[in-house]
């Protein structure tokens, strides 16, 4: 172990420079190691995934590669390599901007409205569109208020002094925005180690919706994997009623071994989207590309409800989506009405000793499970989104179960007949996009 922890400080000291190079056949791209000043010392990436582990970041300052006519971001084009350590008790590690970088990539869609993206080991605990910012924090914060605790807001609007004393309610590791109005930063630096980022060029986002550039990714032996960056077809109103659609005539097959058949038998979808499914379905669709798969979310309102990430199996991502919208709600009441997360509040139970006590916090607590079970843990007529297909109908059958009106998928799988069917059976409308939405 000691000589474990001798071999990553001199990696740290010796391994990385304040200046390299990248050349891809006869192209070169001068890089410099990105710093900031803290406490009178320039310090750069403060560590990788995890302490002991060295890592820096790196900002492309001369030339650029171009890999089958697709040019990477090049010098003075970024955002995350740009930005500003404004105020903090610690600068920032690598977790931290791998955040940022992922919830750039979800705001660059909604550049029209205020939305604030909340990230967490490089998933979102909860993004939200609202008329004002701090409407937009409250909503997204809330969304999972336990995950959110530690992780990065990132906003695209200039933060204005409401907004910065609705995040002081809560804990943040990092907040990063366009620009800060005046006297917002000495509220936020209250915040001890709150890291206090500014991207200027935010206003830029808007140009990165429709860019696609290459993306290198490095395997244990040396090999490297070479793709074009994911962009969603459907990215606007327009996209999702010219692009997505309604099925309709989607053959019916049956088992016959391990064949599936047609029967010569169609079904469709029996009811159009509503103007707001519309709306939750492309404001869902476009989080979703910021998600790690398998993934399914659901999405109320233009919030998210509940999130699941990364499984194996469809139908398990669904379940733990509707599982953290009952959980995440019933906390969200607990602290809304009494000041305290629910789980407190169920200590509190479990450990009283009186009666009389005993039995007010017995009623606390059902207050806030009856209302969670009449909203379906705030499912009801939300929109269901998935990354990829339902291979069988038991995926979306956990949505519409808890009374999801419509669901937003790529479609494509040999029993879509079955989800079509299913949504029918409960008056619920779908989309396929006819696009998967993978990002691991």
């Amino acid at each position: 172990m000691t000589e474990l922890r001798a071999m990553y400080r001199t990696l740290e000291r010796d391994v990385f420079p304040d200046t390299m190079s990248m050349t891809f056949g006869d192209m070169t791209v001068h890089y410099n190691k990105v710093t900031w000043e803290v406490d009178g010392e320039k310090k750069g990436l403060r560590y990788g995934d995890n302490p002991g582990q060295p890592s820096a970041l790196y900002r492309p300052v001369n030339g650029n590669l171009v890999l089958a006519g697709l040019e990477f971001i090049g010098p003075g084009k970024g955002l995350v390599t740009e930005l500003e350590l404004l105020r903090s008790g610690k600068h920032p590690g690598n977790i931290n901007l791998m955040d940022v970088d992922g919830a750039l990539g979800i705001l660059r869609f909604f550049t029209h409205t205020p939305t604030v993206a909340i990230m967490k080991h490089n998933n979102p605990c909860g993004v939200a569109s609202r008329p004002t910012l701090r409407e937009a924090y409250r909503e997204a914060n809330m969304a999972d208020r336990v995950a959110a605790f530690g992780g990065a807001v990132a906003f695209n609007r200039a933060v204005d002094r409401d907004t910065a004393k609705e995040v002081m309610r809560s804990y943040s590791e990092v907040v990063v925005a366009p620009d800060y109005e005046e006297g917002v930063v000495d509220i936020l630096e209250k915040r001890k180690d709150l890291r206090i980022l500014r991207i200027g060029g935010m206003d830029r986002l808007h140009n990165w919706r429709d860019e696609v550039f290459p993306e290198i990714r490095s395997l244990c032996d040396g090999g490297i994997i070479v793709q074009t960056s994911y962009l969603p077809m459907i990215r606007t109103l327009e996209d999702i009623r010219r692009e997505g659609v309604v099925p309709g005539d989607v053959p019916v097959r049956r088992s016959e071994g391990d064949r599936r058949v047609d029967t010569g038998g169609t079904v469709s979808i029996r009811r159009q989207p509503t103007e707001d499914e519309y709306r939750d379905m492309l404001f869902g669709w476009l989080v979703e590309s910021g998600i790690t798969s398998n993934s399914v979310i659901f999405v109320k309102d233009r919030v998210t409800v509940g999130i699941g990430t990364g499984e194996q199996d469809r139908v398990g991502v669904a379940e733990i989506a509707r599982d953290k919208a009952y959980t995440k709600l019933r906390d969200r009441l607990s602290f809304e009405r009494y000041g305290i997360p629910y789980n407190v509040l169920l200590l509190r139970h479990e450990k009283e000793t009186k009666e009389d006590e005993k039995d007010r916090l017995s009623q606390m607590m059902e207050s806030i499970e009856e209302e969670v079970r009449e909203r379906r843990g705030g499912l009801r007529g939300a929109v269901m989104v998935s990354d990829g297909f339902f291979p069988f109908r038991d995926g979306a059958d956990v949505g519409l179960r808890e009374g999801v009106t419509a669901i937003i998928q790529p479609g494509g799988s040999m029993r879509d007949h079955d989800t079509v069917v299913a949504c029918n059976e409960r008056n619920a409308t779908m989309i396929f996009t006819g696009q998967r939405s993978f990002r691991h």
